[in-house]
């Protein structure tokens, strides 16, 4: 075969892979790579995706991945590794330090719990005892903030960093006092200890912060591949209308993507507000996800986790967001 016969067998076969892609009219495919948290928060919307075709739809050919917490995704962001990804409330410092770009927010949390052995009645009583955490996470967070509202520091206390499943093994056997842990993962807890006591809860603090879990996405991603970012959020955004219609089933797909039973799928969901798309636009021009942000903004930075937010007006892609519920 010639040079010339052979540059037009690769341009003909990149044509038929071309059109292929395009689907008989539509975008050309897109690979996504998403990474998400195995609950009801992280994988609701990533399970109905999945059932009703939505990524096909949009021309995307996606593929999920699990992690046990934000802080690795946003680091898999920052890497290459991934392009989206979710995360709770504890992880928004890094996005606001330019780390990320939020492209959508999901639900508001109020999953997260500090709890104690049986027999400790108050945050006062953890007063020189253990504790155990994962760092950079609404556990964290929330132990944070309940220590604060009790007029103690982590000073007062002993924290030791531990990861989700060593602080189910630990509290199980009493080698920690308390944690600032979530559910579901508290409920496997609960089975090994009954009598464990719950001491502070995200609505205790409703009125002064709110506890928004988001899907964010790489800087390169949004600067550089803003069109396929649409079309993911166009994906977000149709199976966060169907979540609200249809929660039971919802639930029942989550829980199969999971491979957990239905019913602790639907005491996780019990813990969460649901978010809908056109609420999230009406949030978003009214300022009032603005105002959520900027108050984490400044938890974070009297935490010392936060140097210097970039703002909210430039980690939030609000705009993107609506202008993908518009033909």
């Amino acid at each position: 075969m010639t040079s010339r016969k052979r540059w037009l067998a690769g341009a003909l076969a990149g044509l038929v892979v071309a059109l292929t892609g395009c689907g008989g009219g539509s975008e050309a495919s897109d690979e996504v790579r998403f990474g998400y948290i195995g609950d009801y928060n992280g994988a609701s919307l990533l399970a109905v995706a999945e059932d009703q075709k939505l990524w096909e739809k949009h021309g995307l050919d996606a593929t999920a991945s699990v992690f046990t917490n934000g802080p690795l995704q946003i680091q898999a962001l920052g890497s290459g590794d991934l392009d989206f990804g979710y995360i709770g409330p504890g992880a928004m410092w890094l996005p606001a330090s330019g780390q990320a770009k939020v492209v959508a927010l999901n639900t508001l949390g109020n999953a997260d719990r500090v709890i104690a052995q049986p027999g400790i009645r108050g945050m006062a009583d953890l007063r020189g005892r253990t504790i155990g955490v994962p760092q950079g996470t609404s556990g964290e967070m929330i132990l944070d903030l309940a220590l604060r509202r009790a007029g103690m520091t982590k000073n007062d206390v002993k924290v030791v960093p531990m990861d989700a499943s060593t602080i189910v093994s630990a509290f199980s056997a009493k080698r920690i006092d308390a944690a600032g842990f979530w559910y579901p993962a508290i409920d496997t807890i609960r089975k090994q200890v009954p009598g464990l006591v719950e001491l502070a809860r995200n609505s205790d603090f409703r009125g002064e912060m709110e506890f928004p879990t988001v899907f964010v996405a790489g800087n390169d991603v949004v600067t550089g591949q803003q069109d396929k970012a649409r079309r993911v959020l166009a994906v977000l955004r149709e199976a966060m209308r169907y979540r609200s219609a249809n929660a039971e089933r919802t639930i029942e797909l989550t829980a199969d993507l999971l491979k957990k039973d239905p019913a602790q799928v639907r005491a996780d969901a019990a813990n969460v507000q649901v978010l809908g798309a056109e609420e999230l636009d009406r949030l978003t021009a009214d300022g009032t996800v603005r105002n959520w942000l900027s108050t984490m903004d400044s938890y974070f930075a009297g935490t010392g986790q936060l140097e210097r937010s970039t703002g909210p007006e430039n980690y939030y892609t609000g705009d993107l967001f609506t202008s993908a519920g518009q033909p």
